[in-house]
């Protein structure tokens, strides 16, 4: 260190120092240019064959080179070739309508031949983005569920919420406004912070208001099971829904879709992905609309209540500029409009002895308007890979009317948020610069460093309504409102970084850290206003202000007990949920702009993926282990329908998973999974009514002790020509025993639910009828910790229609 009291010493050492700097840098340019240099030289190329189980060619195959922006077709006698590609090992994806998809790892200058067989002989090869680079979920030591866009409509996941129970240990409903509550393991929520992260194509959906639960043109979902804090961040405790929708190619490709079933059922959805310059710049577009009369009858009008359609699109627009850089445009929005938003009975018996039925005075339309757009920009180089993606998402909802807040026919209490597009719209910006070790590589060494930022602006306002009847509800006097407006805004920055490295050729080690840093900051004012008179102030206008930070680790160990089919894994990863600041409602015991702390766990995860009878037999299975510390306990504060968090607990949950797909024979497939979870809290003490009770030992609620599902489908074909055949395919699945309310005195025993479809399908087009819930199984699949509950649906059927181009 120098110091000096002299000006012109001081600006003398700074010159020195600027010179020592350029000199620096100038090296550093100078040895990153030799390197680059380097690497260009050994460029080489790649070709090969692709052919089927009888040494026919295959035209039209999809070649990928995974963690690049290479990609090809074969021709008309299955050739392909890559020039240019960088020096090392790399992993080529192929896939083909109506073949499983295999992937194949070679190096530059060699020529590979490749056979495909079959969809209905044998399993695909599935690659994931899991840890933010693309690789075989084989050797991903972590549970991950993927379904491909075949097994996406096999099962018919048309919304995030289709996801309950088909994946183990994941339970997903929602009280009938759209907005999906995800549970993994027994990490979840009933606050507007999700335990689950939802990203769609790269972009964290960050809370309930702001993600786009509708699904359609989805090419891959994964589901990551246990904490994912050190690649995804902030509210991944329980795990991160990946959800990858289909991208243009040089091949122009299209679908139309028409779906018509009971209860007025109707979704239309059209696409089409092009190039408009061959190589260089690529287009899609996909629209889908759908509407319903919906399940449930208002008696206090005898209406339809929960009657609704709405319209979603997804476009893209991808610039090529070369073999290393791409940049892709991707919009999204969502217009729903849902008539009869919570559509719930006052209390569980009611539900059950009186399904379908409710009775509320006050019936409006919510009006939901999403917006979510990204500009990613990707760099694949010799010796590095790069991605920056910048997003900004958005959602103005409101009722247009003030909508029942009691439940009932009485005129007690309605909940009004109409005050205009400056309140109740949430947006949010985020930005992601990722680096990666690149696509082609001989090291040891792979890994994946990045920063993370965002910025939210949420302003709620938000007035309680009592009417004629408010007496009934506890009121002092009638005809007066309480006004709470809640302005919010928060940002955050993170650093994360993890590296994988090869012990040896069956043996590796991951480990991995994240440090998160989130600032929030909320203004409170209450108001009264009684019809008639001038407004007057309840709750000065107040602002608070709370910092958090977190750092996420993960460690895991790896073994290959055979290098394509078989490993082990054990891994240690923290999971970690930001702390916030607490709305303003009219309840006295809570304090408005209180801060509460963030929530953390740990897990604990072994684990087993197999492949066996050359890739016809695939079996997982998963052991974990968590203890979660200060667990962040929503309260749901009515009338005002404010929902208050506390820290207020411990929770312990443990468990098991296993997941099997086989095709023994030509035509016939299976699905089964089972997985069970035993989650309670060590120590819980919540208020109630000016005392403290002690609810330890009590079920996590939203949890089912067991999940399981079993789906035989057989194809037999009709015409080989054509490649016409017949499917018939059959699903049971079974959600156990579980509670809505902390208390567990609001329980749902476990039940069944059993769904089919029977139809024709060959490379152009599939016709299917189908059915679900064919049981006509009554059940709870949403309710508050008061008592109002939600039903899951009722059987539905009808038919579809799917042409591609």
């Amino acid at each position: 260190m120098v110091k000096t009291v002299d000006g012109n010493i001081g600006r003398f050492v700074l010159k020195k120092d600027r010179e020592k700097m350029k000199r620096i840098l100038s090296l550093i340019s100078l040895s990153l240019l030799i390197c680059f240099a380097v690497n260009a030289q050994q460029n080489g190329k790649i070709s090969g064959v692709v052919i089927d189980a009888k040494n026919i060619a295959i035209s039209g195959v999809t070649v990928q080179v995974l963690n690049s922006n290479l990609s090809t077709l074969t021709n008309a006698n299955g050739a392909f070739e890559f020039n240019n590609v960088p020096a090392g090992k790399v992993s080529l994806k192929f896939t083909a309508i109506g073949y499983a998809s295999v992937v194949k790892n070679t190096n530059i200058n060699e020529n590979i031949g490749v056979v495909l067989a079959e969809t209905n002989l044998r399993l695909d090869e599935v690659t994931v983005s899991a840890q933010k680079t693309d690789e075989k979920i084989l050797s991903i030591p972590a549970a991950i569920t993927a379904f491909s866009a075949a097994k996406v409509t096999d099962y018919r996941i048309q919304n995030t919420r289709d996801l309950s129970a088909i994946v183990p240990n994941l339970y997903s409903s929602n009280p009938g406004d759209g907005r999906n509550v995800i549970s993994i393991r027994g990490i979840g929520t009933t606050s507007y912070d999700p335990a689950v992260a939802t990203y769609i194509d790269g972009v964290n959906q960050f809370g309930l208001d702001t993600y786009i639960a509708s699904l359609f043109d989805v090419e891959r979902i994964e589901v990551l099971r246990g904490p994912q804090g050190t690649l995804y961040g902030r509210n991944a405790m329980g795990g991160v829904v990946n959800i990858i929708t289909k991208q243009p190619t040089n091949t122009t490709s299209g679908f139309a879709s028409v779906d018509l079933g009971n209860f007025g059922q109707q979704r239309y959805s059209l696409g089409i992905r092009s190039a408009l310059i061959k190589d260089k710049l690529f287009f899609g577009a996909a629209g889908l609309f759908n509407k319903a009369d919906g399940f449930y009858t208002n008696e206090f009008n005898n209406s339809k209540f929960d009657k609704l359609h709405g319209f979603l699109g997804n476009y893209y627009l991808k610039f090529l500029a070369s073999d290393k850089f791409a940049l892709t445009l991707n919009v999204k929005h969502n217009e729903n409009r849902n008539n009869g938003t919570f559509p719930l009975a006052g209390s569980v018996n009611d539900a059950l002895e009186n399904p379908f039925k409710l009775n509320q005075d006050a019936t409006t339309q919510m009006v939901d308007n999403l917006f979510n757009t990204s500009l990613t920009a990707n760099y694949t180089g010799n010796v590095i890979n790069f991605s920056s993606q910048t997003a900004y998402q958005s959602n103005y909802r409101y009722y247009k009317q003030p909508i029942d807040g009691d439940f009932s026919p009485i005129d007690g209490v309605s909940i009004i948020n109409n005050y205009g597009n400056d309140w109740n719209k949430i947006r949010v910006y985020t930005q992601e610069f990722k680096l990666s070790s690149p696509a082609a590589s001989n090291s040891k060494l792979k890994w994946v460093a990045g920063l993370y930022g965002f910025y939210q602006k949420n302003p709620v306002k938000q007035g309680t309504y009592f009417g004629a009847d408010a007496a009934f509800v506890g009121a002092p006097f009638p005809f007066f409102t309480s006004l709470n407006t809640n302005t919010g805004k928060s940002y955050g920055v993170a650093a994360y970084g993890q590296l994988t490295y090869a012990l040896s050729e069956k043996l590796s080690a991951t480990a991995g850290l994240r440090y998160d840093y989130e600032h929030k900051k909320q203004s409170a004012l209450g108001e009264f206003l009684m019809d008639g008179m001038a407004p007057a102030i309840s709750q000065n206008d107040t602002t608070a202000k709370a910092s958090f930070k977190a750092f996420s680790p993960k460690v895991s160990l790896a073994y290959a007990i055979t290098e394509e089919n078989n490993n082990i894994y054990a891994s240690y990863s923290r999971g970690y949920r930001a702390g916030g600041l607490t709305q303003l409602g009219s309840d006295p015991s809570a304090l408005p702009l209180v801060a509460y702390k963030p929530e953390y766990s740990n897990n604990f995860e072994i684990g087993s993926k197999n492949t066996f009878l050359d890739d016809k037999l695939s079996i997982n299975l998963t052991a974990f282990y968590i203890r979660l510390t200060d667990a962040q306990i929503p309260v749901l504060i009515l009338p005002d329908a404010v929902t208050i968090t506390r820290n207020a607990g411990k929770l312990t949950s443990k468990g098991l998973e296993l997941e099997l797909s086989a095709k023994p024979v030509k035509g016939l497939s299976f699905d089964y999974n089972l997985g069970y979870t035993d989650a309670k809290y060590t120590s819980l003490q919540l208020p109630k009514d000016g005392e403290t009770i002690n609810l330890d030992g009590n079920r996590q609620l939203y949890t089912p002790e067991l999940t399981s599902m079993f789906a035989p489908q057989y194809s037999y074909e009709l015409d080989k020509n054509s490649r016409l055949n017949l499917v018939a395919r059959g699903e049971w699945i079974f959600t156990g025993n579980q509670f809505y309310d902390l208390g567990n005195q609001i329980e749902q025993k476990g039940y069944n639910l059993f769904n089919a479809k029977l139809g024709v399908t060959n490379k152009r087009f599939d016709l299917f009828v189908w059915g679900k819930n064919l049981g006509d199984k009554t059940y709870i699949d949403y309710a508050y910790d008061f008592g109002a509950a939600h039903l899951g649906n009722p059987r539905t059927y009808g038919v579809t229609l799917t042409g591609r181009f």
